[in-house]
């Protein structure tokens, strides 16, 4: 492996190369800690070979741990009962790479037992780049340890533990650097034994340029994973720069871009989002620069059908994943994911921790990096706000990012329907986010009769806005779908039309890619973000984790979001629609089995019939999967028809659960309005009443007379719908 194992060692000096090891301590504590020493360095694309993971969860005892792991070792330091601090050097090879990070174990004997932070230091380090004397002094170096979730800033206190240390080089060749250890003012150690010179050999690192093409031979940007022969990611998630994460082990690279990589045999993954097929192949880098051709390959393209793919859910700053949060990166970082991800529409969304410096972005019109295949544009999450805790609120297509009245975040409204109402003021199309927190289930059934907490940050006062008409749509993929969608089907089914619409929330819940959730909307006359968006207020879209595809669903030749269907009586309606999907043809075990309600949420891998690459295509009526077909999860498209009779005005919709789902196309038999339901009329009005239990403790006193009289009106407008389901029955 890649990992270079420092060991801090609180007893007397051990023989050059060799750590002591240490059989008393505990194994429990131990295995624990070397539990979250592994996740973490699979985190970091360093992890350790799979026969000594394996031999790690299965040790017996402790010495058999430090046997593994002492031989990845860099260094070894002791801390002996007095707290001073001792350093040897370690049994790992001190190798380094040009202009790259490597990672190394460090084992701490703790002797005196004490819980400080770790601090690693050398003279060779901390004037890099940007220093005046960068180019002539020593200092060549760049020294962290890691110390960030799962693993801990302090020391544990325990007899043994390992840590992690991360090493740059500037340059190529032999250098030697001294490291220094303590833990604090005063716990270095006589006769400078805190201390220890090393000789680096850092390996000098080969220029690769890539050479990037579509399937359709035009230059583009992708998505590249390199893996050397020992699962070593590169470049280095350690210590990276934007425009790369730390946080994927995947880089994006346009054509004309470059690599650079250490002499030495790789894995290179490479591919453009899930339209395309994921493609792979063997390198060897020399010393010598070198060009490399890459040739993507699509398995199926909705935009040439005129279903543009977008994502309306993306941060470029405030998650924790971000090296500086509060700031984030910048747009032209975002619009390489969202060009290595092939996303025709980005929506990079400023909300509360990185809100004063994102929204200096915001222009109220595309940004000038879009180009006419992929537009972004700067937008709003209501997040952090004094309403959040009654929902998130995503608001697209702003003319202007600031609350009327408003100076500061603080400022704004507490609850969310006066932000619903601003927003339509100035046109914008508005919903809310991560629609599933705080509308939990106990079970997967759709519809369910059960009264969720109301409790979260997702879409909870839906219920109340959809009365309103100021819920343009509701968000579904980054979150357990039965949650998103239970409160959607009910609301149908008393006659309301708010759509859904694919998101990711980019990093904070799916840090994975842009585009993980998306929605695919049928544009009218050219690619336009507002008509974009508006296909999203009209329904016209399906959303999908892009891996199964619902194309140009009609009923009887009505597309949805355009008009009703209108029927004189009860009659049989023909349903038609395009359909593929692509499979693996090998199942994911880790995905399927996984519960509904954990990660990834939506994922074509959970619909997949046994063992084979069918998938269930359903046609759904008022909530209810009334018929269904076996879909070939092969990539190829497919058209299929449904023949259904519709007793009563109705709506209608396509899924493959949990992948794709499409909007409504909405069916009006004798001209009568959609009461589908009497349980999701009484299960609507018992929700409004859960809803402000829950939210109204959190509304201002000055803003809580407004909103009272809100909810009552909500409730009213059910009791009309229930006494007219009940009329007809």
């Amino acid at each position: 492996m890649r990992v270079a194992c420092v060991v801090l060692l609180v007893c007397g000096a051990a023989a050059a190369q060799e750590l002591p090891v240490v059989p008393t301590v505990e194994l429990q504590p131990l295995a624990a800690q070397v539990s979250r020493l592994l996740e973490a360095l699979q985190f970091l694309g360093e992890p350790l070979p799979a026969d000594e993971t394996a031999a790690l969860k299965s040790a017996a005892d402790a010495t058999a741990i430090q046997k593994v792991l002492d031989r990845h070792c860099l260094v070894g330091i002791e801390i002996n009962p007095e707290s001073r601090v001792k350093v040897q050097e370690g049994p790992a090879r001190p190798e380094l790479v040009e202009q790259g990070w490597r990672t190394f174990l460090v084992k701490v004997v703790n002797q005196a037992g004490i819980t400080p932070v770790l601090v690693a230091e050398s003279p060779n380090a901390g004037m890099l780049a940007g220093s005046p004397d960068y180019a002539v002094n020593r200092r060549w170096l760049d020294i962290r340890t890691f110390d960030k979730q799962p693993m801990r800033p302090r020391l544990s206190g325990l007899e043994v533990e390992y840590r992690i240390l991360q090493l740059f080089s500037r340059d190529s060749g032999k250098r030697e650097a001294r490291l220094e250890f303590n833990v604090g003012q005063g716990t270095q150690d006589l006769g400078f034994r805190s201390q220890v010179d090393l000789l680096f050999e850092a390996k000098p690192a080969t220029k690769v340029t890539l050479r990037v093409y579509d399937s359709d031979d035009q230059p583009t940007t992708a998505s590249f994973l390199v893996r050397d022969t020992e699962d070593r990611v590169y470049p280095s998630q350690a210590k990276r720069l934007a425009p790369d994460l730390a946080f994927q082990p995947q880089v994006y690279r346009a054509n004309g871009d470059f690599l650079l990589l250490p002499p030495g045999d790789y894995t290179i993954e490479y591919t453009r989002g899930p339209e395309y097929r994921k493609k792979a192949r063997k390198v060897h880098v020399g010393g010598e620069p070198m060009e490399l051709v890459f040739r993507l390959e699509r398995w199926i393209d909705p935009a040439k059908q005129g279903w543009y793919s977008g994502d309306h859910h993306i941060h470029a700053a405030g998650c924790a994943h971000y090296e500086k949060p509060t700031e984030g990166v910048y747009p032209s970082d975002m619009m390489r994911y969202i060009l290595g991800e092939d996303l025709k529409v980005g929506s990079v969304l400023s909300w509360g921790p990185g809100w004063y410096f994102q929204k200096t972005f915001f222009e109220g019109k595309d940004n000038a990096l879009s180009t006419k295949d992929n537009l972004m544009r700067y937008d709003v999450e209501v997040s952090g706000f004094p309403s959040s805790h009654t929902g998130h609120i995503v608001l697209l297509g702003l003319s202007e990012q600031d609350y009327p009245g408003t100076k500061r975040i603080e400022d704004w409204p507490s609850w969310g329907i006066p932000i619903f109402r601003w927003a339509k003021s100035q046109n914008a199309v508005a919903g809310f986010a991560h629609s599933g927190w705080g509308l939990a289930l106990k079970s997967d059934k759709l519809p369910s009769d059960e009264i969720p907490p109301f409790d979260g940050i997702g879409a909870n006062e839906y219920i109340v806005g959809v009365t309103q008409n100021l819920v343009d749509f509701i968000s579904t993929v980054d979150t357990p779908y039965v949650w998103e969608l239970n409160i959607w089907y009910h609301t149908l089914n008393v006659g309301y039309r708010t759509r859904i619409s694919g998101e990711t929330d980019f990093p904070c819940i799916y840090g994975e890619r842009v585009g993980l959730g998306r929605s695919y909307v049928r544009q009218r006359d050219k690619h336009d973000y507002r008509d974009w968006v508006d296909g999203v207020r009209e329904g016209r879209n399906y959303v999908s984790d892009g891996k199964s595809h619902l194309i140009d669903f009609r009923v009887n030749g009505v597309e949805m979001g355009t008009s009703d269907v209108k029927l004189a009586a009860p009659e049989a309606v023909h349903v038609t629609a395009s359909v593929a999907a692509l499979l693996e043809e090998t199942p994911d075990e880790k995905v399927r089995k996984l519960p509904y309600d954990e990660k990834p949420y939506w994922d074509l891998e959970r619909a997949r019939i046994g063992n084979s690459r069918k998938v269930p295509l359903e046609l759904v009526v008022n909530g209810e999967p009334v018929a269904r077909q076996e879909v070939e999860a092969d990539g190829v498209e497919r058209p299929i028809v449904f023949e259904y009779k519709i007793n009563r005005s109705s709506w209608v919709a396509l899924r493959i659960l949990p992948s794709s789902h499409t909007n409504p196309v909405f069916v009006m038999v004798g001209d009568k309005p959609i009461r589908a339901s009497r349980q999701s009329a009484e299960w609507c009005l018992k929700a409004v009443d859960q809803c402000w239990a829950q939210k109204s403790p959190h509304i201002r006193l000055e803003e809580r007379g407004e909103a009272k009289r809100t909810y009552e009106a909500a409730r009213e407008s059910y009791r009309a719908r229930l006494n007219e389901v009940l009329g007809a029955e």
